[in-house]
């Protein structure tokens, strides 16, 4: 299965993305890193992407359970390199449920989630192959760039 989202440059830092649902998304940098301000920065929407990714996952766990969910809330709380690359070395995510929803169930659902069923949260340290288009020709890229090099 594969999916293809494309982004497209809107000047500056910013960049208009469109994925297969139809829905554009506006990504942009911060001020002081050359951005105005036009939409969410690529780590903010990552985390979005999880706690949007292990919520449709619980809640569909829970529904199959019969547990009846009346409220989930997602907070997903990431910490980040200081050094680059900046990466996450750790993300909290607190499931703020309300509802008759059985404990050991709860935790059952968010498990499944977790280990089996996130494909967000399987995917953060996936293998990344460029590849580079250049005034519409393929150009391969050189032996001795190894991806150390920005």
């Amino acid at each position: 299965m594969v999916m293809q989202v494309t982004a497209d440059w809107l000047g500056k830092r910013h960049f208009q993305v469109v994925g297969p649902s139809g829905h554009e998304v506006h990504i942009d940098a911060r001020e002081e890193d050359g951005g105005e301000g036009q939409g969410n920065r690529p780590m903010e929407l990552l985390l979005m992407g999880l706690a949007g990714c292990t919520g449709i996952d619980v809640t569909l766990i829970l529904e199959r359970m019969r547990q009846p969910l009346e409220r989930l809330q997602i907070e997903a709380t990431g910490t980040r390199r200081e050094e680059y690359p900046q990466a996450f070395t750790e993300i909290h995510l607190t499931y703020r449920m309300e509802g008759d929803v059985q404990p050991e169930r709860a935790w059952r659902a968010i498990h499944l989630s977790e280990t089996k069923y996130c494909s967000a949260s399987a995917s953060l340290r996936a293998t990344i192959v460029p590849h580079l288009v250049l005034n519409g020709k393929e150009v391969p890229r050189p032996v001795e760039l190894h991806g150390d090099e920005p």
